[in-house]
């Protein structure tokens, strides 16, 4: 009896030792229990979605173009689900074109003739030439500077979906360009809307109708008369319109899809809120510091900072009082500037060697300042109530800003005595945390992993859940 069980137990192990053999074996080779598509797929997910390049103390180029030289390669990956776990992983980043059958994003765009586009910037192509050739950096149509340039969100997106299967450039395949709508999660529109308004907003000659209003209406058109937009109602397509002013006429008929805007001051909630639409960062204007040149505490001689437009309406009231109850105060700088007569380069100065700088509402609860302040290391201070921010499911902005609320800031010496009160060493965690957050609000061609680009387009993936749940639940109820 005895050895009849001994060789029971003896087969059974031999057994299971040959299956787990096996198995290692097939894993290990081309013939995998899974297939090679899904395997591609986990690992896309897991490098480019949360691919955070290791700086290792390089500067970041102010130019939207870096060069094959000063380009900032990533050298390692760390996944990041919230601000304080941040593993590390050693698979690199190479330059390989984007394989539309792993992206974690597989985007359709339409081709839009020119004018609604890159025509805009004055382009003009061959005969049926749609899109420039975006091979080269060096010739690629260039967006406008100055104030222009804070909104021009939608310039970078379509760059970006445009380069996603060129293999020369080193870039995450968070979003990927497909030629078919069926196989597409979004549908995007490339509408240069913010630069439409901003060029285009106003009537010339014999014009009846302004240029931007025209391109809106055509646009409607185009949209309504397509498929695509048919079958979800537009829920399914990402539209830009960054600038608060821009879409405004055709809002209200486009107002299903999902919205890329600087905030929600100038949207009624049914048309945007944080349930479907994406809040952008501006595209700021002061040179980034790089990390190395960073002002610390002790360099950083004024208290707190502030230029800009001082006098606006609605929201942007808290400005003139503010005013009035600052610009006299030691270590504080607190007064009118423009991007006139080299406004940007004052303004870069002056938030590279503070240790605070105001964010205060404007004419809308968002403003560009705030951005300026982040790629200068400068801590900002909000004072906007109903600001909406970037990327705050993945930023937890209380570790490198502080929030004040306007009826609090208004007091006298309530904000002095706030900022007083905050020691270097809080001061200098809030810095470093800064230095850590720079690289999410550059917008940049070609994209990099973490950069502006790559956190929009994880935004809109964050998206598409909820979205096919509602749009899955109304097909079969219909």
């Amino acid at each position: 009896m005895v050895p009849s069980m001994f060789i029971f137990y003896v087969m059974v192990i031999t057994m299971f030792l040959l299956v787990l053999s096996s198995f290692f074996l097939l894993h290990l080779s081309n013939h995998s229990f899974i297939p090679r598509s899904m395997l591609e797929l986990i690992i896309v997910y897991n490098t480019s979605l949360h691919f955070k390049p290791n700086f290792k103390g390089e500067q970041i180029t102010p130019s939207p173009f870096p060069s094959e030289d000063s380009k900032i390669q990533p050298q390692s990956c760390q996944l990041y689900y919230n601000s304080s776990q941040k593993p590390s992983c050693p698979i690199q980043q190479r330059k390989l074109a984007c394989d539309t059958t792993r992206g974690v994003l597989r985007l359709f765009m339409y081709d839009l003739p020119p004018e609604f586009h890159f025509g805009l910037l004055g382009w003009k192509g061959s005969v049926n030439q749609t899109w420039p050739n975006v091979n080269d950096p060096k010739h690629v149509p260039p967006y406008p500077g100055g104030l222009n340039l804070q909104h021009s969100v939608e310039y970078w997106l379509t760059l970006d979906l445009l380069s996603s299967n060129i293999a020369k450039f080193s870039r995450p395949c968070s979003a990927l360009r497909v030629q078919n709508s069926s196989e597409a999660d979004v549908i995007f529109v490339p509408f240069f809307s913010s630069l439409s308004y901003n060029r285009h907003s106003q009537s010339h000659g014999k014009e009846k109708v302004s240029l931007n209003k025209m391109l809106q209406k055509r646009l409607v058109q185009f949209l309504m008369g397509r498929e695509e937009w048919k079958r979800s109602r537009g829920r399914d397509h990402v539209i830009v319109a960054h600038h608060p002013n821009s879409m405004r006429y055709a809002r209200r008929k486009l107002g299903s899809a999902m919205l890329v805007l600087a905030d929600f001051g100038r949207y009624p909630s049914n048309l945007a809120n944080i349930r479907k639409d994406i809040i952008a960062p501006y595209r700021h204007l002061v040179s980034t510091i790089p990390r190395s040149e960073s002002a610390s505490f002790e360099e950083r001689s004024t208290l707190l900072y502030f230029q800009g437009a001082i006098y606006r309406k609605s929201g942007g009231v808290i400005r003139q009082q503010l005013y009035y109850l600052l610009k006299d105060e030691k270590d504080v700088h607190f007064a009118f500037g423009s991007i006139r007569s080299n406004g940007i380069n004052q303004a870069s100065k002056g938030m590279a060697l503070s240790k605070f700088c105001l964010n205060v509402a404007g004419d809308t609860p968002s403003s560009n300042r705030l951005f300026d302040a982040i790629v200068s290391h400068c801590v900002p201070v909000i004072i906007s109530d109903k600001i909406e921010l970037p990327f705050e499911d993945v930023l937890n902005y209380s570790e490198f800003a502080l929030f004040v609320h306007a009826s609090d800031a208004v007091r006298k010496d309530y904000l002095l005595n706030l900022l007083c009160s905050i020691k270097q060493e809080e001061w200098t965690k809030m810095w470093e945390r800064l230095k850590d957050v720079t690289q999410h609000f550059e917008y940049q061609y070609p994209s990099q992993p973490g950069d502006a680009v790559n956190m929009i387009w994880e935004e809109v993936a964050h998206k598409i859940s909820s979205l096919q749940f509602n749009l899955h639940r109304k097909y079969q109820r219909s």
